[in-house]
């Protein structure tokens, strides 16, 4: 029968245990300090880094709380512009026209203000960009038209309303953009021969 051996080895008592080195105790207390020094710059620098990852957290549960129903929104807004096409394909405020015109139209345009209202008290807010500058970033634009009567960039006619979702663009305002006429300026001459 074989005698269990132990795997470590064996000490040799002959053998001193390793004793510290003597070191300069002003040496130790100034690597102290700064194995404390650079321990206190981690922990702020992760502090840091986690009041950031919270402030970035927050703001976008804040966005994904106020643009959440921004598809919906898309949906109600064509609601919206196909109501105000059909108030003004109704005929125009005739004297002595039918009461029954006259209340239709009556209305339908106290149903549009209760819902423009509605969707203003949720965020959706409508802006006519007539007569403003054309921004491409709030508007698109479906045709030019020569005018001398405002500035190139004006914006004449708006097909559509431009739609906001708490400030976010929601949906261009389709619009006609006012250019020069083409005989009202000096002609720019491109020169082909370079």
């Amino acid at each position: 029968m074989t005698e269990h051996q132990d795997p470590s080895p064996a000490i040799d008592p002959a053998t001193p245990a390793e004793a510290p080195t003597p070191q300069d105790p002003a040496a130790r207390i100034a690597e102290l300090e700064a194995a404390l020094q650079e321990m206190k710059d981690k922990w702020m620098r992760s502090e840091a880094e986690m009041a950031n990852l919270r402030a970035r957290t927050k703001r976008e549960v804040d966005d994904a709380r106020l643009y959440a129903v921004q598809k919906f929104a898309k949906d109600v807004v064509e609601a919206a512009e196909n109501l105000k096409r059909g108030i003004e394909s109704l005929p125009k405020r005739e004297e002595g026209e039918a009461e029954i015109v006259t209340k239709m139209r009556e209305g339908f345009e106290g149903i549009e203000r209760s819902f423009i209202s509605l969707l203003e008290r949720n965020g959706i807010t409508r802006h006519d960009p007539t007569g403003s500058t054309f921004d491409a970033n709030m508007h698109q634009a479906m045709a030019e038209q020569e005018t001398s009567d405002h500035p190139p960039g004006t914006i004449l006619q708006a097909w559509t309303q431009t739609w906001q979702l708490h400030g976010r663009l929601l949906r261009p305002g389709m619009v006609v953009v006012g250019k020069l006429p083409a005989n009202s300026g000096p002609s720019v001459k491109i020169d082909e021969t370079a």
